[in-house]
């Protein structure tokens, strides 16, 4: 598999094939995973940064990413969004969106053209070694996973904060990235996700990313985007966070399933090692 790139070139056809063992088998190596390199937080990191300027900084840059965005994927993906309007239900308080996870600058931009306000999402610590953008991300909304036990707990209680504030969390279940995939992979976390949605009380949305022929030949055979927005989701009061949790993520799974049945076309094909002729 090519290296991720913000303008993907067209992939000559004998290429678009990975063969794997299991769904957690990643098609996009990085160094540090092709090394096994461990990426921890900066010391002291600030989830929510604390000086003004910086917050402003940050308010700033993520309007300018908004907008870029909207060239991006309206332009170069040709991506059309469904059913934005089912957002407006979670009128007056935060949400939780999750999206299957198929192109790695798809999905920074997607969500935040999606939405109909500002997102967090949550991402690996890695993803900050990413050349070019990486360094960029904490400011226009991702929220690194912590490690250590004091890094967990500041995660924890900063995304509790961010939807106090009405924002939208975006997570990614599914999460390792393969490009132009079709098909919906098993949460390696299983339900575990979902815990943010509960103690929260707040509803949930998928954010299926589908893959369609161009009308003309201008980027070869590189697909276009339909991205479909289904929910909300909410949690039940009278079942327990546990209940709860497995209930909102099998809901997911299966809205996600429901949404991928509009892919038309298979631009890159998986197949399982076991079944490699």
């Amino acid at each position: 598999m090519a290296k991720a790139e913000l303008f993907q070139k067209d992939i000559p056809e004998k290429e678009r094939v990975f063969y794997y063992v299991n769904e957690e088998d990643d098609p996009i190596e990085t160094k540090e995973q092709e090394n096994k390199i461990e990426v921890s937080l900066p010391k002291d990191y600030q989830f929510i940064p604390k000086n003004p300027f910086v917050r402003l900084y940050s308010s700033a840059l993520y309007h300018i990413f908004k907008l870029f965005g909207q060239y991006y994927e309206r332009g170069y993906w040709q991506a059309k969004f469904h059913g934005r309007d089912k957002l407006k239900k979670a009128r007056g308080k935060g949400y939780v969106i999750y999206a299957n996870h198929t192109n790695p600058f798809h999905d920074v931009f997607g969500p935040a053209i999606a939405a109909n306000r500002r997102i967090f999402t949550v991402i690996s610590p890695v993803n900050l070694l990413v050349p070019g953008i990486g360094k960029f991300l904490p400011l226009i909304g991702g929220m690194p996973l912590g490690k250590t036990k004091k890094e967990k707990a500041a995660f924890n209680e900063a995304v509790d904060k961010r939807l106090a504030q009405k924002n939208c969390l975006v997570i990614y279940p599914e999460a390792h990235v393969w490009p132009f995939a079709t098909n919906i992979r098993k949460f390696p976390a299983g339900d575990r996700s979902f815990k943010y949605a509960v103690r929260n009380d707040l509803p949930i949305f998928t954010m299926t990313t589908t893959y369609h022929k161009r009308k003309n030949r201008k980027r070869g055979d590189l697909p276009r985007m339909d991205i479909y927005i289904d929910g909300p989701f909410y949690p039940d009061p009278k079942k327990s966070e546990d209940e709860n949790r497995a209930i909102l993520a099998k809901q997911a799974y299966d809205s996600m399933q429901k949404m991928s049945k509009h892919n038309s076309y298979e631009y890159f094909k998986y197949i399982k090692k076991s079944n490699k002729k």
